[in-house]
C-alpha cells in the first residue's frame, strides 16, 4: 500500500523529468526493517575499506568535539555537542549511498566514483539540508546551556563534582532526565526529517524541501517501523560513545548501507 507525495515543481538538470513525478511512500514492516539490516551488513562486508573510511573520519570528528568542548574548559558541553554531533551522521555515510547503489545496479566502485558522485548530483541540496540540521543542533546547544543554567546557575561544577551530583542526588538525576528527554525530542524531530532524505537526494534529482517533507511522510506513514529504526541508531550510537567512538569505524556505514535499502523499500 502506499500513498502519494508531491515531487515539488520542476527544473532543468540531468534527470529533470523526476521531478514532476509523483514519489509513492511505501508501507514496510519491522521484518523489511530486519532484511535492510541484514543487507546493510552484506554491503558492508562487500565493501568494507570505503565504509570504514567514511566511518573513521566520523569518528575522529567525535573525538576532536570532545577535545575541543574540554581543552576550551567546556566539559560539561561535552556530552551535549556529542549527542548533537550525531545529527550529523546521515551525511557522513553519504558516500555508503553510493557504494550501496553502485553494488545494486552491479556498477564498479572506485574511490573517485564513491567519493565524488554523491556530492556532484547533490552537492547544493545536501548542503541546505545540512544546513538545517546545524541550525537545530545550535538550537540543542542553546537549549542545554540554558538547561544547565537552570539547574546550577552560574557556577560551573567540576567534572567530578558534576558527575556525583549527577548520578547521587535527585537534583541530578531530574537535571540528566530533563536533559535527555529535551534532546530525544529534538533528535526524533531531525530523524523525521533525515530518516530517508539524504539517499533521496542522492539518488533522485529533487530539491531539498522536497526530500525533507517526503522523509518526514514516510515516517508519519510507518511509524512503528520507523521509530524502531530510530532507536536502532540510538543505540548503535550510544555504543559508539561508550567505545570513544572505535565502534562508529564500523557501525556508521552499516548504518548508511541500512538508510539506502530502507531508502529503496520506502520509495518507488
Amino acid at each position: 500500500m502506499a500513498i502519494m507525495a508531491d515531487a515539488g515543481p520542476s527544473s532543468a538538470g540531468a534527470h529533470s523529468e523526476e521531478r514532476g513525478a509523483p514519489i509513492k511512500i511505501n508501507r514496510i514492516e519491522i521484518s523489511d526493517l530486519m532484511e535492510c539490516l541484514a543487507l546493510g551488513v552484506k554491503d558492508f562486508n562487500r565493501a568494507p575499506k570505503y565504509g570504514m573510511f567514511f566511518g573513521g573520519i566520523y569518528a575522529v570528528g567525535g573525538l576532536g568535539i570532545v577535545w575541543v568542548a574540554f581543552a576550551l574548559g567546556y566539559f560539561y558541553l561535552a556530552y551535549p555537542f556529542v549527542m548533537g554531533f550525531a545529527l550529523f551522521a546521515p551525511f557522513a555515510a553519504a558516500g555508503t549511498y553510493e557504494v550501496s547503489r553502485r553494488l545494486e545496479q552491479g556498477q564498479p566502485l572506485s574511490w573517485r566514483c564513491v567519493l565524488g558522485a554523491v556530492w556532484s548530483r547533490a552537492g547544493m541540496e545536501f548542503g541546505w539540508l545540512a544546513l538545517v540540521s546545524l541550525f537545530t543542533l545550535i538550537l540543542w546547544l542553546d537549549l542545554a546551556v540554558f538547561l544547565f543554567l537552570g539547574f546550577f546557575g552560574a557556577h560551573v561544577p567540576s567534572l567530578p563534582e558534576l558527575f556525583t551530583t549527577i548520578f547521587t542526588t535527585t537534583y541530578g538525576m531530574a537535571f540528566f532526565a530533563v536533559g535527555n528527554l529535551v534532546g530525544a525530542v529534538i533528535a526524533l524531530v531531525v530523524f523525521s526529517f533525515t530518516a530517508i532524505s539524504p539517499p533521496l537526494l542522492a539518488d533522485r534529482d529533487i530539491d531539498f524541501v522536497t526530500a525533507l517533507t517526503t522523509s518526514v511522510r514516510a515516517v508519519l506513514v510507518n511509524p512503528r517501523t520507523m521509530l524502531a529504526w530510530a532507536v536502532v541508531i540510538g543505540m548503535d550510537l550510544a555504543l559508539s560513545f561508550v567505545t570513544l567512538f572505535v565502534a562508529l569505524i564500523v557501525i556508521l556505514p552499516v548504518l548508511g548501507h541500512t538508510t539506502w535499502h530502507l531508502y529503496r523499500r520506502l520509495i518507488d
